[in-house]
């Protein structure tokens, strides 16, 4: 049993916890399609106006699945009203030829599929406006009716949003703004004691801190929270929580003191990342920007870094002290103060990023626009930068844009060459039907034509009963949509096919003499989309997310090898400098762009229900850490660009020969991997992922004699993108894909 289902405070039942949470759903859609139907069909006698009000509200209510709470979902779609207004409009315009309706569905469909790559909000409305194109682009061609079409869908789009947002006030989920500002208050407390003696953490402070870093992974966050949309501060929200993250882990990871006092020079530091971390959870909590506790890191940092490069060099480009002498710090203390400039790094990150995700262009603290390259450019700007991004047959948004368009278009120009009757119902079938991959789509296809064929048996059952009583349709309907709002969702796409079967006739009753053959019609049309929908299932990427996020894992892998060899050949070459890699050159480009593809094929292929898999692979694919993946490439990107900034210290020769041989070694490390994920033609069936020895491992904490603190922290990065990939690799093989199934490379 789950929680009580209460409506206005009143108790109506308990009832299972998926059915209570349907149920609450259904109760605002069933009010907002019968008040706006009833009204108009009922009280004004307007039908056209009727059948588009209860239409908006299903199609924004029912259809779409916009996450969020109550008030949430009421602000998006009262957002989408002129959206709405634009795509009645359009689709009453186009229908009047079939060439130019088939048109208007190619352009409107994929436009409208491919705004997912806006966030969880557009990807959700997105069926629903299809719904709302779909249902004007058929007869009656009645351009004198576009007012009443206007009109009944502004009704119910307002309807229904007043609906969500009165009936159901509940409180919403923490933020992930509360969630950031929680893992910075997690991590002032472990700066703060590593600050004081006996300078070490607690295995409940250290539990805590992995906790607080948990809670920013986007699969534990609600969908509607997850900062994943292209403006600034949804960007630098994203940048916050990683650089959260980034912090609680090296502060937990911390190499303990070589002595009982750290210095006052590293207490300084680790008392700067606590009052950065304070001011930045309190910024997150709409406070004051932590503008001077940033100035204030920036200082310790600066301090500690130019006592942990020692002095200066006798002359440009030549090591001081000589070959072989000891350096002003031991190893360890050097390793430690590297891992604490990294640390102080972050903290940097995580301010700059709280500040940009409160208030935008008009942050206070001074952005470096290397790393925060979209906190200058406009949101247009950035909404073209995301869409171009995505436009190539790699991204799964894509694919999936011109799967459904191609789909919606070939019925569309099949019910006008044919002159299907309730051809939109066949365009329906097409857009809740088709999914992203072979096995789901046939699967949904033979549920839904089960449903649908038990739904018009039902169906001519009730017309051949009832007859032209429309006063029975009239007291049904809204019954009978509570009813299949509530169990459909629940029991699946047979269900819900076939109660919305009853449920259009039911509608259709009330505007026309019904008779028992409108059953046998929204069988056809079902029929009809259902085949159209499986053909492209088939022909358009038919493996989904899986295939593509293989790829773009193997691929991300592939172009942070490039970045780790370059960046560790700049801090071996001998005069220090970094010439040969710079933010912004076309490898960084290659590779941020390679890890956005990595990512939304990753979020593709969690939201797929029933990955397509061979039966050989069921027990394998769940095996793959590919968040271990994807955070390699974050890694590469942000240890990159911090070691090549200034200042920039030259490696004594046994450094610099260290530094480079560990620096091809994770290169080729992230080739074989690669390798494994994607394999080509000529590479064995299986190939496995072989963990690094103990050998391996055990390079990165080589003392080269004369080895500056840059050297350490060099090491201490290509350390941690070992350890990514060992995350990876201790998993076990990764399966190859089949060649003759694999999609287009």
């Amino acid at each position: 049993m789950g929680d009580p289902v209460t409506v206005w405070g009143a108790l109506v039942g308990r009832l299972p916890t998926a059915y209570a949470v349907s149920a609450r759903h259904a109760l605002t859609v069933t009010l907002a399609a019968a008040a706006g139907f009833y009204l108009f069909r009922y009280g004004l006698g307007r039908p056209v106006a009727a059948t588009y009000a209860l239409f908006a509200a299903v199609a924004l209510g029912g259809l779409s699945r916009i996450p969020g709470t109550g008030r949430g979902r009421s602000a998006t779609v009262l957002r989408l009203l002129p959206v709405c207004w634009v795509l009645v409009t359009t689709g009453t315009c186009l229908s009047v030829r079939t060439w130019s309706a088939v048109a208007g569905m190619l352009v409107v469909g994929f436009a409208l599929a491919f705004a997912a790559v806006g966030g969880p909000r557009p990807a959700g409305a997105a069926p629903g406006l299809q719904l709302l194109y779909i249902l004007p682009s058929f007869p009656p061609y009645d351009l004198a009716s576009l007012g009443d079409r206007l009109t009944g869908t502004t009704t119910g789009v307002v309807v229904l949003a007043a609906a969500d947002a009165l009936l159901y006030a509940e409180p919403g989920p923490t933020t992930y703004r509360e969630l950031a500002a929680r893992g910075a208050l997690a991590a002032r407390r472990c700066a703060t004691l590593l600050a004081a003696p006996p300078y070490a953490l607690t295995g409940t402070d250290i539990e805590a801190a992995q906790q607080a870093g948990q809670a920013l992974r986007a699969v534990t966050v609600p969908e509607a929270e997850r900062p994943a949309g292209p403006g600034v501060k949804d960007r630098a929200l994203t940048h916050t929580g990683l650089a959260t993250r980034a912090v609680l882990s090296r502060l937990v990871q911390l190499p303990s003191a070589p002595g009982r006092d750290p210095g006052p020079d590293v207490a300084a530091v680790l008392r700067a990342v606590a009052r950065l971390a304070t001011a930045t959870a309190g910024c997150l909590r709409s406070g004051p920007p932590p503008t001077a506790q940033v100035q204030q890191l920036i200082v310790a940092r600066a301090r500690l870094s130019a006592l942990s490069a020692g002095p200066p060099p006798g002359t440009a480009g030549v090591f001081d002290p000589p070959d072989g002498a000891a350096p002003a710090f031991p190893p360890a203390v050097l390793r430690r103060h590297a891992a604490l400039l990294e640390i102080a790094d972050a903290a940097l990150a995580m301010g700059t990023a709280a500040d940009l995700a409160v208030r935008g262009r008009h942050a206070a603290v001074e952005v470096p626009l290397g790393r925060f390259w979209y906190a200058s450019r406009r949101t247009p700007a950035l909404w073209w930068h995301r869409l171009r991004g995505h436009a190539g047959r790699r991204s799964v948004f894509f694919q999936n844009a011109v799967r459904i368009a191609l789909a919606l278009t070939a019925v569309r120009l099949v019910a006008g060459l044919d002159t299907l009757p309730h051809g939109f119902w066949a365009m329906l079938a097409t857009l809740t039907i088709t999914r992203t991959t072979v096995s789901q789509t046939w699967s949904t296809v033979r549920l839904a034509l089960a449903g649908t064929l038990a739904g018009a048996l039902l169906t001519a059952g009730i017309l051949l009963a009832v007859g032209s009583d429309t006063a029975v349709y009239a007291a049904v309907l809204p019954v009978w949509m509570l009813f299949g709002f509530t169990v459909g969702p629940v029991k699946g796409v047979g269900w819900a096919q076939g109660l919305f079967t009853v449920l259009v006739a039911l509608v259709f009753a009330q505007l026309a003499p019904p008779t028992w053959r409108l059953a046998e019609v929204r069988l056809l049309d079902v029929l009809v989309g259902s085949a159209i929908g499986a053909v492209f299932g088939v022909l358009a990427w038919p493996r989904g997310a899986h295939d593509e996020l293989r790829y773009a894992a193997a691929e991300l892998l592939r172009r942070a090898a490039e970045i780790v060899v370059a960046t560790s050949a700049s801090v071996a070459g001998p005069d220090g400098t970094a010439a040969a890699v710079r933010t912004g050159v076309p490898g960084h480009r290659s590779l941020q762009r390679a890890v956005i593809l990595a990512e939304s094929a990753y979020a593709q292929f969690l939201s797929e229900p029933t990955p397509f898999q061979l039966s050989r692979r069921r027990a394998e694919l769940p095996d793959l850490d590919w968040q271990a993946t994807l955070m390699a490439g974050h890694h590469t990107l942000w240890g990159s660009d911090r070691l090549l900034e200034p200042p920039l210290t030259a490696l004594s020769p046994a450094a610099a020969t260290s530094a480079g041989a560990l620096g091809e070694r994770v290169a080729g490390r992230m080739l074989l991997v690669s390798a494994a994920l994607d394999p080509g033609d000529d590479t064995p069936a299986s190939a496995p992922v072989v963990s690094p020895g103990a050998a391996a491992l055990a390079a990165f904490r080589a003392e080269p004699p004369g080895a500056p603190r840059r050297y350490y922290a060099t090491a201490s990065w290509l350390a941690s993108l070992m350890t990514d990939l060992a995350r990876i690799a201790h998993t076990g093989p990764v399966p190859a894909a089949d060649k003759e199934t694999t999609g287009p490379r």
